[in-house]
């Protein structure tokens, strides 16, 4: 009786150790970026509004999917400088998540640095061409194009975080992610005001900027995930129910030109596929 007893003691011990070794097993994931990382207005948001960070982003669908221990820090209006230095002064460097432990790491930015976001609201037009000015023809006026330089200069430095990334984490596996396809060449005036042409051009920025961040990604031995490809047919001109990107007035819970929490679940399975 008293050999029961004490191999039953054994086995419960031997279950208390192993709870927290297996919590300790479990895969480490560090999320970075800015808002098309962060998901701001998605519901549910986190408690610091600052960052405008939704517990349906892609981050937190990937980490279900994987059965990982997150640890978003994507911010809203996040730039590459904010990797190092404090976002407002106050919210820490998102290198700082980052462990030697760490496992994963997924990364979406440049979309700030180049000034696209920003922009894009100056493209707005309601009225159909030519009753109206071309952001295309401004921004490229005198054969120069402001955006492309902008995400040309950026790359390098890019190149630079990443670089750092695997010095503070050299085990973990790098997701690099694009932004996604926004709106289709002939666009959708007036359902989106903005006309074709300057549609078109805002879409060639987006993809210099996930062009350039695939090619550094790939220098270094990391992995693109292609979210261009998943918004094909979904963008800000398809039916309100098929969009996982909104338009300039969102039709579900997502700031405008954002994805919704429907092209979240679709980056979050695909993050996580490449995670595997």
């Amino acid at each position: 009786m008293r050999g029961r007893f004490a191999a039953g003691l054994a086995m419960t011990a031997a279950a208390m150790l192993m709870g927290p070794a297996a919590q300790a097993d479990s895969l480490e994931y560090v999320a970075m970026g800015d808002s098309a990382a962060a998901g701001p207005l998605i519901p549910h948001q986190n408690i610091n509004l600052l960052c405008l960070r939704s517990d349906r982003n892609y981050p937190a669908v990937a980490a279900r999917e994987l059965g990982a221990s997150l640890r978003d820090v994507s911010c809203s209006g996040a730039v590459t400088a904010d990797f190092a230095g404090k976002r407002f002064g106050f919210i820490p460097a998102q290198f700082d998540a980052l462990r030697p432990s760490t496992d994963l790491v997924s990364v979406t930015i440049g979309a700030n640095d180049s000034g696209l976001f920003q922009q894009a609201l100056s493209c707005l037009n309601l009225l159909p061409e030519p009753a109206g000015l071309s952001c295309a023809d401004r921004l490229t006026a005198g054969g120069k194009d402001q955006l492309a330089a902008a995400v040309d200069a950026w790359a390098p430095k890019f190149g630079a975080a990443l670089d750092e990334i695997r010095k503070r984490a050299p085990k973990a596996k790098i997701l690099v992610t694009g932004y996604g396809t926004y709106i289709r060449p002939e666009g959708c005036h007036p359902v989106q005001p903005v006309w074709a042409k300057d549609g078109r051009y805002l879409q060639s920025v987006m993809n210099r900027i996930s062009a350039a961040a695939r090619t550094q990604a790939q220098q270094r031995g990391a992995t693109y995930v292609d979210f261009a490809a998943i918004t094909v047919g979904h963008d800000i001109c398809a039916a309100p129910a098929q969009r996982y990107l909104e338009g300039l007035i969102p039709t579900s819970p997502a700031a405008p030109l954002h994805p919704n929490a429907r092209g979240m679940a679709a980056f979050g399975k695909a993050v996580a596929a490449a995670a595997r």
